[in-house]
Formats: C-alpha cells, structure tokens, sequence
C-alpha cells in the first residue's frame, strides 16, 4: 500500500482535478489518497470565520455565495455524468446550508474549527464522484473517524493506528480509499485540524500507521529543489535527500514540506517521494535513510524573523542564567528557531511574535534587551559536520559584501543557518546559488572532498 497526498494547487480546477484522477488510475495496487481543500478555499472559509467573530453576517454571507458560485461553476465543468452531475449539486447544497447555520449560532472556536475543514470534505466528496464517473470503485473514509489529536494538540498515534487499521482491514475489497487531510478531532471529540500545511502530516501519519511502502506528495514542482525558485534562476531538483537534511529545510522555509509532516515517516523509516502533479514524467524527489548525504545539497529561507538581544554581565561566569531565560519563552509558549551566546550576550530568533511585547518585558530584568525584526534566517543543508574542511569559507566567499547579524553551526551536521536582513534575502539566495552550485553539472551537487 501507498499514500499518495495532492495538494490545494494539484486539485485547484477542474482540469487539475481530471491530472489528479489520472495519476490515481494510473497507480497500481492498493493506496490511500489525502486531499487538500481547492487552492484559495481555506483562505475563503478563514474569512468567513474571521467575519462571523466580528459578528458581520453580511460579510460573511457574501463569502459564503461566492464559495457556493465556485463550487457550482466545477460542477458543471466536472461532471459529463447528469447523475453524477446532480449528486455533486446535493453535496454542495449541503455544505452551503451548514455555513448558512453559522450565520445564525453564537460564533466559538468549535465553529471555527468546524467551518475550516469543509473544504477538505467537499473535495473528497467531489473526487470520489470523480473516480466513479471513470469506474474506478473506491471507499471515502472521514479523517475524523480516525485522525485524532491530544489536548496538546499532538497526534494520538496508537489511536489512529487502531482505528485506521480497523477501516482499512474492514473493506479489504477496495484498493482505492479517498480521505481528508488537514482534519481530525480533537480530545473532546469536536472536529479540529492540525494546523495549516496539515495535509502533508496527515499524509505521513498515515503511511506510519499502516507502515506503507511509500508516501507520494504531489505539488506542483518538481520535487525539492537546491535553491527557491521563486526567487533564483537556474534552480534544480534534488533526486534524492536524507530526512536530517529534508526535516531542516522544511523547516527552515522550503514550502513544499510542511516541516513536521516528514517526522512520522522518518520515524517507521518509509520513503517519502515528492512529485509534480503537473509533470508526473519528472523523476522528483526521494527522501530516505539511505540517500548519500551531499557536501552541500540545497540552500532554503525563512521570513518574518525576529532577534531579541539579551546583554547583562551578571551572566559572566554565572550558571544557571540562561535556564531562566528560556523559561519566559517556554512560559509564553514561544519557540526559539537560532541561538548564539558570548560571555555576556545571548543573541535569539523567533518567527511568533505574539507575545513579543511580554516577553521583552519579563526579559528587562535580565540585562538589556534589544529587538530587530524584518530578518530572515538562511539555511544550508549538507553534510556540515565540523570536521569537513573548507565547507565554511566556500560558503562565506559567496557572502562577502552581505553583513550578517547572527550564525548557528554546530548543532547539527546537516545544517548552517545564519541571520541576514529580509532585503538581503533574495540577493544572498542567488549568491549563493552561483556561488555553491554553478560549478555542477545539473543533478549533481556533490563537491568532491
């Protein structure tokens, strides 16, 4: 069996609905497919959340009509099938006369959470109309009849294991299941979701629970690539990674990676392969255990990055000091991305600044504070570790006019990162592009030490 997970852009039009449905057709042997909500859905549904809390019916109501007029333009395009045709029209009038039920309740985070996964439900609802008009027999399975979350929001992995299990194990006729990512319920049993980017966790949770013989995530791009192509010409696809080296780049700003979403596969050692939804004769991507880690294999870039500053000279010499400082973030329940200290200074970034203002308050006792925002942190992923010669300076040479605020090396040997300003951002991205890669011919990223 094999998890195949299409995203918002791969099921964002009719026309990407037929590529996603001819993938499927074309894949052999037994597979779950995990879809997203259409590309812009969620952002829509967010906005009627955001109104029904301001309490502004009319907003809302008229977001909700233009999401009916969307959905009802696929139908007619989707379907040849009347009867098909007209099961997809029921489906939508029973989505859109639930949002109209908000309008009249009294708004809370339940009806958020209820109002955001709908999108999922439809597009599953809607795609598995799809295989039927193609007479492809498959099974839709709810995400919340397996998919559940802690009061901490962490995935009840024994729990979805047994139930998913029991579902899978149940219809052993079918070879096709179609289920949502993105939702779950929560430990109160009342829908939720895990997170934006969810689909992609959902999609490895999953494979980890059945111990699949591969994940496919399917985007729109060509796998991983060794730099953003949003920003840098000449960019390549990495045909094979390690997950050390995929987990830091998601994380540290690759968007086709949800940065949790590869833990759990990491973690049953199951492959995980990115593709393109728009290009599936492209090799792609292949993350697994046994990739052989390059020098230097990519380069990624993450926004909307804070440093706070902390200097006091009460830290000299003195232990317990920075126990007491990571305490206020973890009371504020604020995570630190890089960290540097000297004798007298602890430099830190976070990217959630929502209790920004708290924290620098409850910081002022320690010594001075001092906060810079609009940066971005850079990270390389290779094989780093400390004892690679000459891997620092070949990174360095290409940055030599570009002033950098802070550096973290050392904490893993897969990854260098450092803080530039966001206006730096794209200019040290193609810097280092021609700097590290030019010199390779395309798909091979390997320095030779």
């Amino acid at each position: 069996m094999i998890v195949l997970k299409f995203g918002g852009t791969s099921v964002g039009s009719v026309e990407n609905f037929y590529k996603v449905a001819s993938i499927v057709n074309n894949t052999k042997g037994r597979k779950i497919i995990v879809l997203s909500a259409m590309s812009g859905v969620t952002n829509t549904l967010q906005k009627i959340a955001n109104f029904l809390y301001l309490n502004k019916k009319k907003e809302a109501r008229l977001e909700i009509n233009t999401l009916n007029d969307k959905y009802n333009y696929v139908i007619q395009n989707l379907f040849i099938n009347d009867v098909n045709k007209k099961a997809g029209e029921n489906i939508i009038i029973e989505h859109n006369d639930l949002l109209h039920t908000f309008l009249t309740s009294n708004f809370s985070n339940d009806i958020e959470k209820e109002i955001l996964v709908q999108g999922e439900m439809i597009t599953t609802k809607l795609f598995q109309l799809l295989l039927e008009e193609f007479g492809q027999k498959s099974s839709l399975i709810s995400a919340i009849d397996f998919m559940k979350i802690d009061n901490l929001g962490e995935p009840q992995l024994d729990y979805i294991e047994n139930e998913l299990s029991k579902i899978i194990n149940v219809n052993n006729n079918i070879d096709t299941f179609i289920t949502q990512g993105f939702v779950c319920k929560n430990d109160k049993n009342r829908i939720d979701n895990l997170k934006r980017g969810g689909s992609d966790y959902t999609a490895s949770l999953i494979g980890s629970a059945l111990q699949v013989e591969q994940i496919q995530i399917w985007t729109d791009i060509d796998g991983m690539h060794n730099n953003d192509p949003r920003f840098v010409d000449q960019t390549f696809s990495i045909e094979e990674i390690s997950f050390d080296e995929a987990a830091e780049l998601a994380y540290f700003g690759a968007k086709i990676l949800h940065p949790q979403s590869i833990i759990p596969a990491k973690e049953k050692n199951i492959p995980v392969l990115v593709k393109n939804t728009f290009k599936p004769e492209a090799r792609g991507t292949l993350i697994h255990d046994k990739a052989k880690i390059k020098r230097i294999t990519a380069v990624a870039a993450k926004d909307n990055i804070t440093a706070i500053k902390i200097k006091s000279y009460r830290m000299l010499m003195a232990y317990g000091f920075l126990k007491k400082v990571f305490e206020v973030f973890e009371q504020n329940e604020t995570s630190i991305d890089m960290i540097t200290t000297s004798e007298v200074a602890i430099s830190l970034t976070i990217d959630d600044t929502k209790k920004l203002d708290k924290i620098v308050q409850e910081l002022q006792g320690f010594g001075n504070i001092a906060v810079d925002s609009d940066l971005s942190i850079i990270c390389i992923a290779g094989d780093l570790a400390q004892n690679k010669k000459g891997v620092t300076s070949e990174i360095f040479n290409c940055l030599r006019d570009i002033p950098i605020r802070m550096i973290s090396y050392g904490g893993s040997n897969y990854n260098l990162s450092f803080l530039v300003k966001t206006t730096d951002k794209i200019t040290v991205l193609n810097l280092l592009n021609k700097g590290l890669f030019s010199i390779f011919k395309k798909n091979e990223i390997a320095i030779e030490v």
